[in-house]
């Protein structure tokens, strides 16, 4: 066996340094333990049994190719499984991700969204209620992990809503003017563009004031 003769080299070596054979007892475990086989999926998610869901959420770190994200993403989008399945297999994921599931409400709010209501009849009232419910956790997300920015995921790439837009999905920079379709925004920010125009008011009336003044004094 490939492993228990390299053992045995490394038992040589301590012998001919006179060194303790005793503590290459863990070194030798951990050369077993890399040699695991690491292996692959190599199927999309939203292709899976409920069965194998279950399999590859419990083995996960035996699997290079699983993609946590992807996991989540394909529960709603896999049609051969039944509204139930689809709850149980979030559910048994949570036990594992919990917070990664919860981090999606920054990084991809939509799967957050449907995962969660998975099963519910939604009124209007009540889908406005979730995504305020997500907007505050969000807020509370960035300050407890004191994030200065807002650019993950979806919020990074632009999404005006116009159907065939060619910029759709494209990466954007802060400073960009197509950046104003990004980003999460909260109800204590405060309207840039708002305070632009108070600023523009304030200049005219000044202008306004100081013209009427000279016309006065002129007309003294």
């Amino acid at each position: 066996n490939e492993h228990i003769i390299k053992f045995k080299k490394i038992v040589r070596l301590s012998d001919s340094a006179h060194c303790n054979v005793g503590k290459t007892y863990p070194l030798f475990f951990r050369i077993l333990k890399l040699k695991e086989p690491l292996m692959k999926i190599g199927r999309p998610f939203n292709k899976l049994s409920k069965s194998e869901y279950f399999h590859y959420i419990n083995n996960h770190k035996k699997y290079t190719d699983f993609n946590t994200l992807g996991l989540y993403r394909s529960i709603s989008e896999n049609e051969s499984l039944s509204l139930d399945d689809k709850i149980e297999i979030r559910d048994f994921a949570n036990q594992f991700f919990q917070k990664t599931f919860d981090f999606y409400q920054i990084k991809d709010p939509t799967t957050y969204f449907e995962l969660t209501t998975l099963g519910r009849d939604l009124t209007s009232g009540d889908y406005t209620q979730v995504w305020r419910e997500i907007r505050t956790n969000q807020q509370k997300i960035l300050e407890s992990k004191r994030i200065n920015h807002r650019s993950f995921g979806d919020y990074s790439k632009h999404n005006c809503g116009y159907e065939g837009c060619p910029l759709d999905g494209v990466m954007v920079q802060k400073k960009w003017s197509i950046a104003q379709w990004c980003g999460m925004d909260f109800d204590t920010d405060k309207n840039k563009y708002e305070q632009q125009a108070k600023s523009e008011r304030r200049k005219k009336a000044r202008k306004k004031s100081h013209r009427i003044i000279r016309e006065e004094l002129e007309n003294q």
